[in-house]
């Protein structure tokens, strides 16, 4: 991942997400698919439908993380910080994100945000995740990673990820991003710096996903704060 962040930061300025190169083997990818079906490795379990989030099912894992999960966390953290402490500067925002995840996690857990994050989420004809963000309190990091797990165009169709920002004084601009297999797409939590007329101003963004339109779709979400 040495070159992750060179890469992917023009895009993130531009669009507000940007594609990764392949953080997972296909053989891992189906590995952390299979987790689906074990729920000891998840704390609790999501229908989009009943909470009208849109129509689907995720499942947020428990703390004790698959070591590949733990192991990709953990790696990501070094190549974001420096463009979430960048966002920040430019915004006028504090920056309160350590060098270290652990030492950042520690911080939301005493603030009251204790429980994990990740989720496994599972897609099949029909479905869609409705347009949100994952902000869970106050303790909050800019950017977060979406991987996945099988094979766009070959085991699902559809079902591309949505980014939708909000521009001042103008419509939204939306994007539409197919996922490939074990690649991830960064993008923001919450906002993002967009210049204006005074500098630099915060762009409104939410994220949701297409409707599926044949087979099953799997991803993998990280976010690299804990919730309530």
């Amino acid at each position: 991942m040495e070159s992750l962040t060179p890469d992917l930061t023009p895009e993130l300025d531009t669009h507000g997400c940007a594609l990764t190169p392949r953080l997972l083997t296909p053989t891992q990818c189906t590995t952390i698919q299979n987790l689906y079906d074990d729920p000891t490795h998840f704390r609790t379990t999501v229908d989009m439908a009943r909470h009208r989030f849109g129509s689907g099912q995720y499942r947020y894992f428990t703390h004790d993380l698959p070591q590949p999960i733990a192991d990709l966390r953990t790696a990501l953290w070094p190549h974001l910080l420096p463009i979430a402490r960048d966002w920040a500067d430019r915004l006028g925002r504090p920056a309160p994100w350590p060098d270290n995840l652990t030492d950042w996690l520690d911080q939301c857990h005493a603030a009251g945000q204790s429980r994990s994050a990740q989720i496994l989420l599972r897609y099949g004809p029909g479905d869609w995740n409705a347009l949100h963000r994952d902000l869970f309190g106050d303790m909050v990091f800019p950017l977060q990673v979406v991987i996945g797990l099988n094979d766009y165009g070959v085991d699902y169709t559809g079902g591309e990820f949505l980014l939708v920002e909000q521009r001042p004084r103008a419509q939204s601009r939306g994007t539409a991003t197919p996922l490939p297999q074990g690649h991830g797409l960064v993008f923001t939590t919450r906002d993002r710096p967009v210049r204006s007329a005074r500098g630099w101003s915060a762009a409104p963004v939410r994220h949701g996903v297409s409707t599926v339109r044949s087979g099953r779709r799997y991803a993998l979400g990280l976010v690299f704060h804990d919730a309530t």
